[in-house]
């Protein structure tokens, strides 16, 4: 299994070295990894998270004060990670513990944690990471929130201001700030209480992803949905951004075309279908701040929204929105298996074909 990285790179977090083409993915690879490889790699802002197959952590990027190339953290047990810029949340084998980047040694001697709690570090009932035990995980105070059993939640996932939560028969529950639409009720308010998303009440879903403002999910078919704050066409739906930016400025729109300005979509309060290209199904979907990424049952990868840091892949810094084939990874002969979008980066995890 190999790992990718594309998107920005201002402070080494992908560990290339400055050679390589900006618009180029990247291996994502740490010193004396060889024999143990990385099962999990997360982007946060300015640094990125690896977890090896015999548990230990590696960190790349702005820490402690400084860039490090790579900075390796051995016999942590480490299974999973959680960054974010202030904190990281490590899932050992028995517990749940927060790191402060702060205290990042760049001997790399693991700091005494910050916070910490006992968990069960196994899935529990077919439960993902950052569920774990009554709850989930937060990479930010109080770093634990309680769930009500009456859930049976299965997956979750942490945009900046709100939850998406994916139920065990498939039904998905909302809350936290609804500004942009990012909840999918079908209005901008803000619900501080999980609430059941009625637009998609009969259709089964597997997989939810959030991102900035946005959400998504794919259902038990294969079909993508999109939600929320749509600027730059992270939804895969027309952006009047994106058509300005590809127009000269005496065909851009003005006040009085409000029939063409009907035609773009800047807020979706309620779920929308998206069509990949070639009619493909997809299996799994990340979101980064504004772009998103989704990978079909085939092994493809598919990328729109924002692209200006180059996190679509598609070897460019365009905006996109709509769905666009990243074409690298077929050229390697490379099949896609999973994509972990953060904030302006796409992490792709491959096999060679």
């Amino acid at each position: 299994m190999l790992w990718f990285g594309f998107g920005f790179r201002g402070f080494g977090q992908i560990g290339e070295g400055e050679t390589v083409p900006v618009n180029e993915p990247v291996q994502i690879k740490g010193s004396n990894t060889e024999k143990k490889p990385i099962i999990k790699a997360v982007p946060s802002w300015s640094y990125s998270a690896c977890v090896t197959e015999d548990g230990r952590l590696l960190l790349s990027g702005f820490l402690g004060g400084s860039p490090r190339r790579y900075l390796c953290f051995n016999g942590l047990d480490c299974q999973d990670v959680l960054p974010s810029e202030k904190y990281i949340v490590l899932l050992r084998k028995d517990r749940a513990e927060c790191w402060n980047t702060i205290s990042i040694d760049p001997n790399g001697t693991p700091p005494e944690p910050m916070w910490k709690m006992e968990v069960t570090a196994a899935p529990e009932s077919g439960k993902v990471f950052p569920l774990v035990g009554n709850g989930y995980l937060l990479p930010q105070p109080p770093f634990f929130r309680e769930l009500s059993p009456t859930l049976q939640a299965q997956r979750i996932a942490l945009g900046n201001e709100h939850v998406v939560l994916l139920t065990s028969d498939g039904k998905i529950l909302t809350w936290g700030a609804g500004r942009h639409g990012q909840l999918g009720h079908g209005d901008v308010e803000d619900v501080w209480e999980p609430r059941i998303v009625e637009a998609l009440h009969g259709v089964t879903m597997k997989e939810v992803a959030a991102g900035g403002w946005h959400s998504a999910s794919i259902s038990e078919g294969g079909d993508v949905y999109c939600w929320g704050w749509n600027e730059s066409g992270q939804l895969g739906l027309p952006s009047k951004t994106l058509a300005q930016e590809r127009e000269s400025p005496a065909d851009v729109c003005t006040e009085d075309d409000n029939d063409e300005d009907n035609e773009y979509i800047a807020v979706q309060s309620f779920p929308a279908l998206i069509d990949l290209p070639q009619e493909s199904e997809a299996l799994k979907i990340s979101c980064g701040s504004r772009h998103t990424a989704a990978v079909t049952r085939s092994g493809e990868l598919y990328t729109w929204g924002w692209g200006r840091h180059g996190q679509l892949g598609h070897g460019d810094m365009k905006s996109s929105d709509h769905p666009r084939h990243v074409d690298f990874f077929p050229q390697k002969k490379l099949c896609v298996i999973d994509v972990i979008c953060r904030h302006w980066n796409t992490f792709v995890l491959c096999q060679e074909t």
